[in-house]
């Protein structure tokens, strides 16, 4: 039975079918059953074939049939043109007077270069990509440690300021309280000196009551008058009241007074943007006149849902399954993350320290992956579920979280500083709800000045509210004046606090002010669809294409 079996796995079977093979076809190099040889000869008329028994089989190369001479098969490369050409055209062809070589010579110098390429690649530059992959991990270890070390630090340092803080207030309550004594005695001395004369006076009004009907000279006699003693009406206590005072220059100093204590906090300088957009703040100066298309890059996702950038040249990317994908600009895939999101993640992010961050509708978790592996980082309150993600430049993560279903759902967003509520982000001044009930998500960019600015697909707007979350304006794209209805998507902000909006259905991206002043589109650069977009610490935006799964990375910004 061993036998039988292995003579079975050694069985060659028919290239067009899959039944045992007698014939070959030394000519295009197919192995053939004896009923496909005719179905093999009729496809290719045009060619000569040479079918030998299969033991008698020739292996040699396939030469390709010319596609200007029917029925012939192209022999020579023309060195000229580059290309394997037959001997009709050589002899009267368009190849004619061209200088020629045979094909077997080509092929043989190309293995040459294909093995010397191999050899070079595998000897050479693997080992050196392999040892500074090495060098990178340890760069980025050393990296993380540091900023372990810098928050440990920090923390420490919250601490004792926050002691110190402490201390000086302990030392106005204590001076406050001092003050106040103080006074209270001096009040209640003088308080109890003036019962004491009242007593007094009274009893003198007594007596001299009783003298008015007295009979006796002697007792009459002996009165002596008090009202120069009364008359002086006893000296008004001074009074030093605890006078607070204090001067507050936000971002600068802290002064507090109080008697002839002092106690003050400065601040060094204001707090400045990340380094990545204060150095492109001095490098960009204005919206260029015509924008450009520098790349134009390929993903695994198709659909593409979102685009999330690391630093100048890679960007993460999601779609339809459990990977998530970062891939540089040119194309090639730097790594994957496969997560348990069933259907992929609900979005994706980047923190300021670069580290990859996703929501997972099933889990209900805000994950972050480190080490390659994934924890959990936020659990929204209980019966809301996370979707739309921003890390912004501070250091806080904003997530668009709902409750509900279909047109009734509830959307609101809250903002996380580490793992702690901060804000949430869902009703006005007047109580009123903010965002539209409704099943899309809310797309954020926090911008320069604190203004948080949300696509809202379930009223096709972009509303903008400042950190207090009061609605500064909002953007219903009529500006624009495009064909079809305002229908936005991801949104970001640039480095001059420039607001970005994708409109999916028009296939262009509206930019405006602060301020929610319409300035241009941009709609010239093959945009069909686009739905992810990021902005790269060069200035660039990448912006993801949902139905064909390419990124535009699109230079839009004149360098000062």
């Amino acid at each position: 039975m061993a036998t039988s079996t292995s003579w079975a796995q050694d069985v060659i079977t028919c290239d067009l079918c899959d039944n045992a093979a007698q014939q070959f076809c030394n000519s295009c190099q197919v192995t053939l059953c004896s009923d496909c040889v005719s179905k093999h000869t009729d496809a290719f008329k045009s060619l000569s074939h040479e079918i030998a028994p299969f033991l008698d089989r020739k292996t040699k190369l396939v030469l390709p049939a010319c596609h200007e001479h029917s029925g012939q098969r192209c022999e020579v490369n023309c060195k000229k043109c580059n290309k394997p050409v037959c001997l009709k055209c050589i002899v009267s062809g368009t190849h004619k007077g061209h200088d020629v070589e045979e094909l077997t010579e080509t092929h043989e110098n190309k293995i040459r270069n294909i093995k010397s390429d191999t050899e070079e690649i595998q000897a050479k530059l693997i080992p050196k990509y392999q040892k500074e992959d090495v060098e990178i991990g340890k760069k980025i270890s050393k990296t993380k440690s540091k900023i372990d070390d810098l928050g440990k630090k920090s923390r420490k340092l919250r601490k004792l300021w926050h002691e110190e803080v402490d201390n000086i207030f302990d030392k106005i309550d204590s001076l406050s309280q001092s003050l106040t004594e103080k006074n209270l005695n001096a009040l209640q001395e003088y308080h109890n000196k003036i019962r004491d004369l009242i007593s007094e006076m009274n009893t003198i009004v007594k007596q001299n009551e009783k003298l008015f009907n007295s009979n006796k000279l002697s007792e009459v006699n002996e009165y002596q008058s008090k009202l120069n003693k009364y008359q002086d009406f006893p000296e008004h206590v001074d009074l030093e009241l605890p006078s607070l005072r204090a001067n507050i220059d936000q971002g600068k100093e802290l002064i507090i007074k109080i008697g002839g204590y002092r106690a003050t906090l400065k601040q060094m300088s204001p707090p400045t943007l990340s380094a990545d957009v204060s150095r492109l703040k001095t490098a960009r100066g204005k919206l260029m006149d015509q924008v450009r298309v520098i790349a134009t890059i390929p993903t695994n996702y198709k659909p593409l849902w979102g685009v999330a950038c690391v630093g100048g040249a890679e960007a993460w990317t999601y779609g339809k399954n459990q990977t998530i994908t970062r891939i540089d600009i040119h194309g090639a895939v730097r790594d994957t993350v496969t997560t348990t999101c069933q259907y992929g993640p609900n979005d994706i992010s980047v923190t300021r320290e670069r580290e990859l961050i996703y929501s997972d509708g099933i889990s209900e978790t805000v994950n972050i992956v480190r080490h390659g592996e994934s924890e959990t980082l936020i659990t929204p309150p209980q019966g809301w579920i996370p979707w739309k993600l921003c890390c912004t430049r501070s250091g806080d993560i904003l997530v668009h979280v709902f409750k509900g279903s279909g047109l009734q759902r509830k959307n609101k967003i809250i903002r996380y500083q580490v793992q702690n509520m901060k804000q949430e982000i869902n009703k006005d001044g007047q109580g009123n709800p903010i965002f539209k009930n409704g099943g899309n998500p809310l797309y954020m960019s926090e911008n320069n000045n604190g203004d948080v600015c949300l696509s809202d697909r379930n009223a096709n707007t972009m509303v903008v509210v400042d950190h207090t979350g009061r609605v500064r304006f909002r953007y219903d794209g009529t500006p624009a004046r495009r064909e079809k209805s305002f229908a936005p998507r991801d949104i970001v902000t640039d480095a001059l606090s420039q607001i970005i909006v994708a409109d999916i259905d028009n296939n262009c991206l509206h930019i405006l002010d602060q301020n929610g002043q319409f300035l241009t589109c941009v709609d010239v650069c093959g945009l069909k669809k686009p739905r992810g977009l990021s902005a790269d610490s060069e200035g660039r935006l990448w912006v993801g294409l949902l139905d064909t799964g390419e990124i535009k990375v699109i230079k839009y910004l004149e360098q000062s």
